[in-house]
């Protein structure tokens, strides 16, 4: 059987630590990456205590070279595993926010740096392998903002609508070599960032939507994991709300 192997971004928390999981249950090595090494070793541990196979790997993603680093890492443990890095989920990301007036330069770089650059370098490094094998599935992971403008999320926004963007790009350049690329758009979702930065906001803006409540990480995780399956191998391009029903209202 060919055990597939993949890199999950920000993965010592929230979204991205549901997913580490869901794909480790699915079967699949994981790669755990995030700048925290206590808690990346504490979802490797979860992982391996569950029967799967997790390797972390320390990387802050503020830069070109600590996406192509983290990619080759990533690849090297694929490789010695007798595999190939077949998934990425680019989920890692700053979610900063406040007046575009009050907006201090060095955060704006930091917030495009990570939920931009890191992803593209990241797929630029990755998806070349991929599309030489002849098959690969990347995630984005965007957000509700990037569609719908709320106040003080510009700058968290726009990266992410630029991510969809990217999205639909490497779709198109990837997708005849077979390697399929997709985002991820949650609504309001329980993390430990959500809570921290939008309290009872959170709650409120889940209220906004059809369904009404707020989404645990692991809700945005099944979807990831279905998008990188073989049971979505028809769907690629595409930027999959996961809101409750937010953008219908």
């Amino acid at each position: 059987m060919n055990i597939k192997t993949a890199l999950v971004t920000g993965s010592t928390s929230g979204i991205g630590h549901a997913t580490a999981l869901k794909l480790a249950q699915d079967g699949a090595r994981v790669v755990v990456s995030g700048r925290d090494a206590r808690r990346g070793g504490e979802v490797v541990e979860q992982i391996r205590a569950g029967g799967g196979t997790a390797h972390f790997i320390a990387a802050d993603l503020s830069d070109a070279q600590s996406a192509a680093e983290l990619a080759a890492r990533a690849t090297e443990f694929a490789e010695s595993a007798g595999g190939s890095l077949d998934i990425l989920v680019n989920n890692a990301a700053i979610g900063a926010g406040g007046p575009t007036a009050g907006t201090e330069e060095s955060t704006f770089d930091a917030v495009l740096s990570t939920n931009l650059k890191a992803p593209f370098f990241l797929v630029a490094s990755l998806a070349p392998a991929m599309a030489a094998r002849g098959s690969g599935a990347i995630v984005n992971v965007s957000t509700l903002a990037a569609a719908r403008a709320l106040p003080g999320l510009a700058v968290y926004g726009a990266s992410k609508a630029a991510l969809d963007l990217l999205t639909k790009s490497w779709a198109a350049e990837f997708g005849p070599a077979g390697v399929r690329v997709n985002s991820v758009s949650p609504g309001p979702t329980r993390t430990p960032g959500s809570e921290a930065g939008l309290g009872e906001g959170l709650r409120q803006l889940a209220e906004q939507a059809p369904l009404g409540f707020v989404a645990d990480p692991e809700d945005i995780a099944a979807v990831i994991a279905f998008l990188v399956s073989d049971e979505a191998r028809f769907v690629t391009g595409t930027v999959l709300d996961v809101d409750g029903g937010r953008t219908v209202v």
